[in-house]
């Protein structure tokens, strides 16, 4: 996709499993605020570490009439081992064919080690619950990211 989306506009609907019986749609959610967040991998160390600060928000974003789905390249069962391994309160949605990242503009080119490779840039976007996205934030630095996600949610109340 040549052009990313923007605050303002509609959420582009998209439906990825979540468990081998189970998918969930964006849409389902309508009503209901959406925390998307976009991640490279399972078990490393930056990504974790973000998951670990969504988790400690997730009661105070709940409450503040949000649900959170963090979405990577990972296999449902690589999920399901990091969501249990972590106690995630949250769902993981694999995105393995990268369809998704690429819709939001999150699958870029990255520097890694000094080498270009092609990766999910960690962005985090808020839909409203008319599915719209209020907020974007690109290249995510994980400390303090989910309270700022928070203090958004708050705001929109």
């Amino acid at each position: 996709m040549s052009e990313q989306v923007q605050e303002g506009q509609a959420a582009p609907d998209f439906t990825l499993p979540v468990t081998a019986e189970k998918q969930v749609t964006l849409s389902q959610f309508r009503g209901k605020k959406v925390v998307l967040y976009f991640y490279s991998k399972d078990n490393t160390a930056g990504c974790t570490d973000e998951a670990r600060g969504f988790r400690e928000a997730s009661e105070d974003i709940t409450a503040a009439g949000a649900v959170i789905l963090g979405v990577s390249k990972d296999s449902l069962a690589t999920h399901e081992k990091f969501s249990t391994k972590h106690e995630l309160p949250f769902l993981l949605l694999s995105d393995i064919d990268q369809a998704i990242s690429q819709l939001y503009g999150v699958f870029k080119e990255k520097n890694m080690y000094g080498k270009k490779v092609m990766g999910i840039e960690r962005s985090t976007f808020i839909i409203n619950e008319q599915g719209e996205i209020i907020r974007i934030f690109r290249k995510v630095k994980v400390a303090g990211h989910a309270q700022a996600v928070l203090a958004v949610l708050k705001k929109s109340t």
